[in-house]
């Protein structure tokens, strides 16, 4: 069995608070796989913290698209994870990937996501998110999205647009091999959807996936997204 190296890359834009909770998480999981965090010009404290406790980062312009593929040039390990700030996965799960990334047909893949709320309406959107995912092996950003490190480089990385681009990677992707959609669950958290409200969001992406399907420019669909925020 190979030895595949494993980096989580991790953007971040003004995520202070967050970090605070989450970063004794990110620490445990630096025996399992370089971490490494890519800054997108934040105006709080976020580069002061992850300085304060040793953790590894780099900047870029602002743009989650230019911040991951930024942090992936910044390291070299054979197998790619994309994660955000305020999602948590475990050592088990970085085991699965590797795992999973023995078989050379895979390219890459992405986790069930678990949404931190209580409420049972989140239990029927992460199950909607789930399921939908499994059946067109399309994937999104809260989904902790990996992918081999020598096909993300044929992609040219992330294309670098302002909104989708994790869905239109994961559609891309799609065309280099066979995707794993693991079961693993990673914990994502709820906030946005507590924030705006549950039903609100929930149409909200719905009718930015729609339009993007439509055609819709990223940079129309970003003003449509922070307008509605």
């Amino acid at each position: 069995m190979t030895d595949l190296s494993v980096a989580m890359i991790v953007p971040v834009l003004n995520e202070e608070q967050s970090l605070q909770q989450h970063i004794a998480k990110f620490k445990a999981l630096e025996k399992d796989c370089y971490i490494i965090f890519c800054d997108g010009d934040s105006d709080d404290e976020t580069c002061v913290l992850l300085q304060k406790h040793a953790l590894n980062y780099c900047h870029s312009p602002r743009g989650r698209a230019l911040q991951m593929n930024a942090g992936a040039s910044a390291c070299d390990s054979d197998i790619l994870v994309f994660i955000h700030a305020d999602t948590t996965i475990s050592s088990s799960d970085i085991e699965l990937v590797k795992a999973t990334m023995q078989d050379k047909s895979i390219v890459g893949g992405r986790f069930d996501v678990h949404l931190s709320g209580d409420q049972f309406t989140f239990r029927i959107i992460e199950f909607m998110i789930n399921i939908r995912s499994r059946m067109t092996g399309i994937s999104t950003g809260d989904q902790c999205q990996f992918v081999r490190r020598s096909v993300f480089e044929e992609m040219g990385g992330f294309p670098e647009q302002a909104l989708m681009e994790d869905v239109e990677f994961s559609k891309q992707l799609k065309r280099y091999g066979k995707i794993a959609c693991l079961k693993n669950k990673v914990v994502t958290s709820s906030r946005r959807w507590e924030k705006h409200g549950m039903i609100k969001t929930v149409i909200l992406m719905w009718k930015l996936r729609l339009l993007y399907w439509l055609g819709t420019p990223p940079e129309k669909l970003a003003d449509i997204y922070h307008h509605a925020r």
